[in-house]
């Protein structure tokens, strides 16, 4: 695996009006990695990736994406420049149609249609059931198929780097385990991922890495199964 970061993040602060949210952040998620962001709700995990992302304008610190200094880039060039964000809660256009959700996905290549042809087709032999239902609206999709039509549609971005945010919040335990086995392929096929998760064991269950992070701090970071190991770890996060 390469040493050098593709994100590289350094005391990133954010602020909501006198309150400050993120406290120095420093991370880094390497070129092939699977990185888990863990911590309890309002630990700052989503404002974190909405910082990353532009959405929510950085106090101070500095984010380098892929060698370039992206800490107060436009979010639409940071999608262009290969992050693509997975909102929490899902975030699908209810009206439109399954197949327009996931072409949306891919405005930014929109002139390459034999690729965008091809890269549709690779979504739907991940997620048949999108295939299945690509004609309906998105908004009669169930809760996990929508999480599923979310990741499709960043897919179809082509990212280099998917910041993936709480894809379990609110599913049925199968669902769940299902969800995170496919991040865990879109990884083994070469999709740098930082899934930002509550649900901490399942999260390191497929992660290299993890960081753990408490009211905009981050207290620990370590391999995943060091950190599954770790008893304060188990004790705040994992019910044990």
């Amino acid at each position: 695996m390469p040493s050098e970061a593709l994100l590289q993040v350094t005391e990133l602060t954010a602020h909501y009006g006198p309150i400050q949210a993120l406290h120095g952040i420093s991370l880094e998620v390497k070129p092939g990695e699977l990185v888990a962001m863990v911590g309890a709700n309002g630990a700052g995990k989503t404002t974190l990736l909405h910082t990353l992302s532009n959405v929510h304008k950085a106090s101070g610190g500095s984010v380098i994406f892929d060698g370039q200094e992206i800490t107060r880039t436009a979010p639409h060039k940071i999608v262009q420049a290969g992050i693509c964000h997975i909102p929490e809660g899902r975030q699908v256009f209810a009206p439109l149609s399954v197949e327009d959700n996931l072409l949306l996905g891919s405005f930014t290549r929109r002139k390459e249609k034999a690729w965008v042809a091809e890269e549709l087709e690779r979504i739907y032999q991940l997620f048949p059931i999108l295939q299945e239902k690509r004609r309906q609206a998105a908004g009669t999709l169930s809760g996990g198929q929508q999480q599923m039509l979310a990741m499709g549609r960043a897919l179809l971005g082509r990212p280099k780097l998917l910041l993936l945010d709480e894809p379990s919040m609110g599913l049925a335990p199968l669902l769940v385990a299902e969800i995170f086995r496919v991040v865990r392929e879109l990884n083994e096929q070469g999709v740098t991922i930082l899934l930002v998760e509550q649900n901490a064991k399942a999260a390191l269950g497929i992660a290299d890495r993890g960081y753990v992070l408490e009211t905009g701090r981050v207290v620990l970071s370590a391999a995943a199964d060091e950190l599954l190991a770790d008893e304060a770890v188990q004790k705040a996060y994992l019910g044990h």
